[in-house]
This record gives C-alpha cells, structure tokens and sequence, in this order.
C-alpha cells in the first residue's frame, strides 16, 4: 500500500526545497545577479493517507481546500477530506495507469487523463464519469482545466494538445507543435494562454484566443517535463532531466492580470451548452498579440476625459473583443469542417481503392 502525506507549514511565503543526498538542485532565476532562492527549513504537520496499491503520479486541491484528488497506476482516481482526513471515493473506469487527476475550478467536476488513451471526466457529487474523451493516438500525460472552467486541455506521448468544450463535449483547438511526447501543461490566469513542456527539450506558449503558437522557448538542455504559471501569470516555472528549474518572466502580453484572474467563474456543468452561450470561453485581455519588441506600457486615461466619452470608448473595447471572440469561434469550426472534409475525402479513397479491381 502507497502513503500519501499531506504537510501543514507552520510559516507563510516559503519556498521549501528537498534535494537528493548526493547533488544540491540548479536553479535559474529572473532576479538580480548574485540572488538565490529563498530557501526556508521549518517543522511542520504531516498526515498519512493509506492510498494507492501502485505509484501516485498525481495529487491536487480543490479550491476550497476541502477535498484532494489523487491519481495512481493502480489505474483508480480517489477522492479524500483533508480536513477530516479521511477516504471519500474511488473512481476506478480507466484500464490502465492514470497519470494526472484534477479538480474543476468550482469543484463539481474532476477531469483525469491515462495511459489508456483517454481523458475522463466525472462529476464529483454522483461520482460517475459523464463522458471520455478519446482522440488522443497515445498515452495522455497531463490534463488540466481553463481558468473559466468550461474548456480541458490535455496532452500526451502523441506529441499533440487538444482542447474540449466540457459542455459540448466538443473538440474545440488541436495542436501539433512539438516533436516529441508533451509531459506538462498550465494555463495562463487570464485563459487566453497555454504553456507546454515537451520531451523535445523546448516551452511552447500557445495564444488560445487566435489558435496560434506565440512562442518556442529554448533553455533546458534535455526533456521538460514539468510547466506552471504563477497565480497572477507574471512568472512561469520549467523543470527538466537537466537537473534545472527556470523562472521565466511572462512579458509577453502587457495588461493588468489582476482584472482577468477576478473575472467571475461560471460554473462548469456536464450537461450541453444553452443556445446563449458561446463553446469558446477564452477572454479577451486588451493588447493581446503584441510581440516582445512592440510591447509598450498602457495608455493612462487623461484626468480631464469626459465620463460620457470614457464610457463610449468603453463600449467600443468591449464590441471589438466580441467581434474578436466571434472571428476566434468562426475560425475554429472552419478548421474543425476542414478536417471532416479531408476525412471524408480520404476514407473516400480508400473505399475506392478497396473496389477497384
């Protein structure tokens, strides 16, 4: 039987590092010249969670703190109280190791992602899985939900990423970038970006808004197999084979990510999406886009404007980042009938290679 043991730290604002007894850890950093990594040592408590009968790969909070979903290659996701410090519920559909489990931002639902080519996702209360995904050609290494929570991301050792509507249950964005499997991925706070950590040694940022890859960092010199953003997305931290972990600074889009991580959350539900509501749900930050030589501070409203200008200059922002929006969702489903006809076409040929004689 696997532990799992979860630590209460008795100090706030501590960057605690654990390294092997024979080498210290390699850090990089974005800070001034000579600096290191806070490095705190204190006493904390601990609890025992008798969990899994294989390895766990995966553990994570809900966002109230109350619950933990931890994944294993005992090929169960289970479900704990961490205040009552004790086992909910196993949920136990996929055939082989699962690498990654994840609560929704609500809590309602967990998405978890498996060797066995498939992403899962299961609703909390009745502790069933509402639906699996299963367009990936290989086993799926991450799994994470969109900060609005009503889209997934996954990818994994077909080397792609793919993004689904939870609501429509619908392939919204297909990614082919990197060379080699994907073992990590995290969305920007705003949720108009997506990083990647590759087995080909490379980041890539991906804007969600246009469908486009935006960036290709190079730094570690081996497999990345781990990426998150900070909680504002002013940074984003790597680790590799190397040995390394880097800090990066996110200047790649200049806006108050305060404004964006407040935005209101709509809850995420399994069931299809009303008539109402748009199948894309990545907003709009203003400025997006802009290249790292381009970016500029933000324009600072003169003190004497006129509220009623103000307001309407206001309003012409927000149309454009709708009309923005509705290009965004225009061009994803011409992508998606794109690739119908190209199967159409090709099973066509097929067919008409099996009865010619």
């Amino acid at each position: 039987m696997c532990e799992l043991r979860t630590w209460r730290c008795l100090s706030e604002s501590a960057l605690v590092s654990a390294p092997s007894p024979s080498r210290s850890p390699s850090w990089h950093w974005t800070g001034h010249s000579g600096t290191s990594p806070p490095l705190l040592r204190s006493k904390g408590e601990s609890t025992v969670f008798r969990a899994h009968t294989a390895t766990v790969r995966s553990v994570h909070f809900c966002s109230d703190g109350q619950s933990l979903v931890t994944a294993s290659d005992d090929k169960t996701v289970k479900v704990w109280s961490t205040h009552r410090q004790k086992f909910l519920f196993s949920l136990s559909q996929h055939i082989n190791w699962v690498r990654c489990a994840k609560f929704s931002p609500d809590g309602r639902l967990i998405v978890s992602a498996s060797d066995d080519k498939t992403v899962k996702l299961w609703d909390k209360t009745s502790r069933e899985c509402v639906h699996s995904y299963c367009e990936h050609g290989g086993f799926v290494t991450c799994v994470d939900f969109h900060p609005s929570g009503t889209c997934i991301a996954a990818a994994g050792m077909d080397n792609t990423v793919k993004l689904w509507d939870v609501r429509t249950r619908r392939l919204l964005q297909h990614y082919q970038l990197h060379s080699a499997a994907v073992n990590g991925l995290s969305f920007h706070p705003s949720g108009s970006y997506l990083v990647t950590a590759s087995s080909d040694s490379t980041l890539k940022i991906l804007d969600l808004v246009e469908g486009r890859l935006l960036y290709t960092l190079h730094g570690h010199q081996g497999p990345a197999t781990t990426v998150a953003f900070s909680r504002t997305g002013e940074y984003f931290a790597s680790g590799g084979s190397d040995e390394q972990v880097m800090v990066w600074k996110s200047n790649f889009d200049v806006v108050d990510y305060g404004d964006a991580v407040k935005v209101q959350r709509r809850p995420a539900t399994p069931a299809a999406s009303s008539g109402n509501l748009p199948e894309v749900d990545f907003p709009v930050p203003p400025g997006r886009g802009r290249s790292q030589e381009s970016v500029q501070s933000p324009l600072q409203e003169p003190a004497s404007m006129p509220q009623t200008l103000t307001s309407t200059l206001e309003h012409i922002v927000g149309q454009l980042d709708v009309l923005t929006q509705t290009v965004s969702v225009l061009e994803q489903r011409l992508t998606l009938t794109e690739d119908r006809l190209k199967q159409c076409l090709e099973h066509q040929q097929l067919a008409a290679q099996g009865t010619a004689p």
